[in-house]
């Protein structure tokens, strides 16, 4: 089993996600998608073993947080 998405995808498995690790347990960014700043952000999670996802990351252009 990979304990990291790197891990996996050296192992061909492209659907990988961490078991057991909930969104209250990493941060969410509000980075915009396609941008070199989510990107960098998706690394530093890949690196982790994080899951690549956050259900509140930022998903538009248009999107509207509440601080």
């Amino acid at each position: 089993m990979p304990k990291s998405v790197l891990d996996a995808i050296k192992l061909g498995n492209w659907n990988f996600e961490p078991p057991g690790l909930d969104s209250g347990q990493f941060d969410s960014t509000r980075a915009m998608p396609g941008t070199q700043e989510k990107v960098n952000i998706l690394a530093e999670r890949a690196q982790q073993g994080l899951p690549l996802w956050h259900d509140r990351d930022r998903t538009s252009y248009d999107e509207q947080f509440e601080d």
